[in-house]
């Protein structure tokens, strides 16, 4: 089987989130726990981000409360390609307090399940017969 494209999951250090289907998929799933206090985001500290780059799809969990964490979210926004899915997972609260952050992006409330993932593969899948993954300069 040929190796598929690769999804970034940002999630916290102990988060839940069944990589396990992306790879049974043919999706390797490279994890990251965010920034710390003191090793800020290269994507938002100016820096690239290798993950980010190679990635083709990104499963955002982060904690949207910290700063840092919507910066980064802004950052792929704005420097991701549009035909890179990107799937944000959240707390009903929180999506609509983030909403304008959240605009272009679609938001599960509730922990992704085989289906979401199942779409989100298919996307991805989609995504991939575009031509290039670069990230887009500013």
């Amino acid at each position: 089987m040929t190796q598929k494209s690769l999804i970034l999951v940002d999630i916290p250090e102990g988060g839940l989130v069944e990589t396990s289907f992306l790879q049974t998929e043919g999706h390797p799933a490279m994890i990251c726990h965010g920034p710390t206090e003191t090793v800020p985001c290269p994507l938002v500290s100016g820096g690239g981000c290798p993950m980010a780059e190679a990635a083709h799809g990104i499963l955002f969990q982060l904690d949207l409360d910290r700063p840092q964490h919507r910066a980064i979210l802004e950052r792929y926004k704005k420097v991701i390609r549009e035909d890179v899915p990107i799937r944000v997972v959240t707390t009903d609260e929180k999506a609509r307090q983030y909403a304008s952050l959240l605009a272009g992006v679609q938001v599960w409330t509730h922990q992704p399940g085989i289906g979401d993932l199942d779409g989100f593969v298919a996307e991805v899948e989609a995504a991939d017969r575009f031509e290039s993954r670069e990230i887009i300069p500013n």
